[in-house]
């Protein structure tokens, strides 16, 4: 059945007070959510539709499922729809722009105190505890994702030639548009049957923009391979993972995987959208431009899809063909996490202790669902002592 859209001819006039309400919503939320998209949502959910009561439940999760369908970071993009309902076009604004200017900031200072004081034992110690944290929280999004994705043999299959493919050096872009393509073959030959399958969760489709491919680290090039990262990456942030890692490493060569490792380990020990690893990135890059730039490169997209996606997305939903491709690009996806996975993890994990604090993480994460934030710091502590 397809996803009804909220209407939004009922949106109220932006007025100083609701806009001002938002902003200390999101403001506030930016500054406490810890533990990644799924601890955002239930923020989201506690304060808009519990408390607040400015959405009904259906609505909300209405917007739960256009926020998956379409690039970006999809808590951003829930924050984004959220304040559009309640004040329109400013409140789309002022929800986004609020919610991430926290852990941009924070992200950013750390960024400064990184290039500054990095090489110092205590902050050394930190990341090398933090780091194989990070491994295990990715290897529980992949395990997790994969139990929606993979629907079957051939799917599976698909999954492992993919991987395949990426390691061996296929472009990130191709792998995805591939798997879509075979999740269309499979369509056609199993039958409309396999029609809405699809899992909104790890839902992600390619969004074909121009790739930045000068070899420098000018402002321009900075700005546009976060412009291209932030409209075709999305469903799960993780895969931004693969992303970073092909445009930043390989490509451009203006980070080490180390100092990737380290720039996603500071993602997660904020609070906030992991997308705020670009901030980190355009620091070491290209100093304070480049975070300010790379921050608003990879956001962007996101609100100008929001602000377009209605009847877009509703003519997605409404085809079984498009939910056949889209269950194909998922397991693309996991492919692409998994690849970037293993190249990350073996960055991470140098000896004993590393690998000890990466089974513990993933012992704690599978078996209790510890809040990943707790285990980042317990992790960041576990490195310091160690070092």
């Amino acid at each position: 059945m397809p996803i009804p859209l909220p209407d939004h001819r009922d949106v109220p006039p932006a007025s100083r007070s609701s806009l001002w309400e938002l902003a200390r919503l999101y403001l506030k939320l930016g500054t406490i959510a810890f533990g990644g998209p799924a601890a955002h949502i239930a923020l989201f959910e506690h304060e808009v539709v519990g408390r607040r009561r400015w959405v009904t439940r259906e609505q909300f999760l209405d917007y739960l499922g256009l926020a998956n369908l379409i690039p970006g970071p999809s808590s951003t993009e829930m924050a984004i729809f959220l304040g559009q309902a309640r004040a329109g076009f400013s409140g789309l604004i002022v929800a986004g722009a609020c919610f991430i200017l926290p852990a941009a900031l924070l992200v950013g200072i750390l960024a400064w105190a990184y290039t500054r004081f990095g090489t110092l034992p205590a902050v050394a110690g930190l990341l090398y505890g933090v780091k194989p944290v990070v491994i295990a929280i990715v290897l529980q999004a992949l395990l997790r994702l994969g139990r929606s994705a993979l629907q079957g043999p051939r799917l599976a299959a698909l999954g492992v030639a993919a991987a395949a493919a990426n390691a061996l050096g296929g472009p990130e872009l191709a792998v995805l548009l591939a798997t879509g393509a075979a999740g269309a073959l499979f369509f056609l030959v199993d039958g409309p049957e396999r029609a809405g399958q699809q899992t909104l969760g790890a839902s992600v489709a390619p969004l074909l923009v121009g790739g930045a491919t000068a070899g420098g680290a000018g402002l321009g090039s900075l700005f546009l391979v976060f412009l291209k990262i932030g409209a075709t990456v999305f469903g799960s942030g993780y895969v931004l993972l693969a992303f970073l890692q092909s445009d930043i490493v390989v490509r451009h060569h203006w980070l080490t995987e180390s100092q990737l490792l380290d720039a996603v380990a500071v993602g997660q020990v904020t609070p906030g959208p992991v997308f705020t690893t670009a901030t980190f990135v355009g620091y070491l890059v290209a100093g304070a431009p480049g975070a300010a730039l790379a921050t608003i490169a990879i956001f962007l997209p996101g609100f100008l899809l929001v602000a377009a996606s209605g009847p877009f997305v509703t003519r997605l939903r409404q085809s079984p063909v498009t939910g056949a491709v889209l269950d194909g690009i998922n397991v693309g996806a996991l492919a692409l996490i998994a690849v970037v996975t293993w190249r990350l993890g073996r960055a991470a994990l140098v000896d004993w202790r590393t690998i000890f604090i990466a089974i513990a993480a993933a012992t704690l994460l599978l078996r209790y669902n510890l809040n990943s934030a707790w285990l980042v710091l317990g992790g960041a502590a576990a490195g310091i002592l160690a070092r």
